[in-house]
């Protein structure tokens, strides 16, 4: 699609993962379409939309087309936080999206593998590599940042669940498991807009998972917020 703005688009799913952008960013002003408010400002001299998605792949899907066909956004980051897979992983690293995908979406009945959508070339939705590698630069001083897989379905996976799902890991080789990035990878890749997931690790998707993702959720929120501030300040 042609792009007529070089307005960023940038989403998180929830109150706590967008208002460090919202509390940085200048001359804001806000639209409201069916309960979803979208706020144009300014941040690090660029022009941005931010949005709340809420949660799940179709509040984050609807949302992201919303953008797309109302502002026209050049580009699209989509933050927040994540569970851990990966063990070397811990509370505040955070994983910038080498790809994603859905790790629920399984038709292996129709002969498609898990993840594939069935009667389309689509599985892995790869992020833009200008985005991949602005992002990767962020200095945090007590985290980490690399590149990884980041897989997404409905749920919020506890370390009982992970058991059950062992092919997050095994077959799927996922870093951190949330429930938008591919949803957003999906509708950018269609659209044909630049895009990367940035998601910092809130808990390790095990017993304690829902207790740290509240105790962790501000200084989560702060790591996303310094990914974004990186890739604005270099673009």
């Amino acid at each position: 699609m042609e792009i007529k703005s070089n307005l960023i688009g940038i989403i998180g799913a929830m109150d706590e993962e967008i208002n460090e952008y919202l509390a940085n960013a200048e001359d804001l002003y806000s639209e409201i379409w069916n309960g979803f408010e979208f706020h144009r400002g300014k941040m690090a001299g660029k022009d941005v939309l931010i949005a709340k998605s809420g949660l799940g792949k179709v509040f984050a899907a609807m949302v992201c087309q919303k953008i797309i066909n109302t502002y026209e956004p050049e580009k699209i980051i989509f933050t927040g936080l994540a569970g851990a897979l990966n063990k070397d992983l811990e509370i505040g690293d955070v994983v910038i999206s080498h790809d994603c995908m859905y790790h629920d979406l399984e038709t292996e009945a129709l002969g498609y593998s898990r993840g594939a959508i069935p009667y389309t070339d689509y599985k892995i939705f790869l992020a833009d590599e200008q985005l991949k590698n602005l992002a990767l630069e962020t200095m945090l001083p007590n985290n980490k940042v690399i590149a990884g897989r980041i897989l997404t379905g409905d749920q919020f996976m506890t370390r009982a669940k992970i058991k059950e799902f062992a092919y997050l890991t095994e077959e799927l080789k996922g870093d951190v498991v949330e429930m938008e990035g591919a949803a957003v990878g999906h509708v950018c890749t269609v659209n044909q807009i630049p895009f990367v997931i940035a998601r910092t690790v809130s808990d390790k998707a095990d017993g304690e998972a829902g207790l740290d993702f509240n105790k962790f959720l501000d200084k989560a929120a702060k790591n996303s917020w310094q990914v974004v501030k990186t890739i604005l300040n270099k673009l």
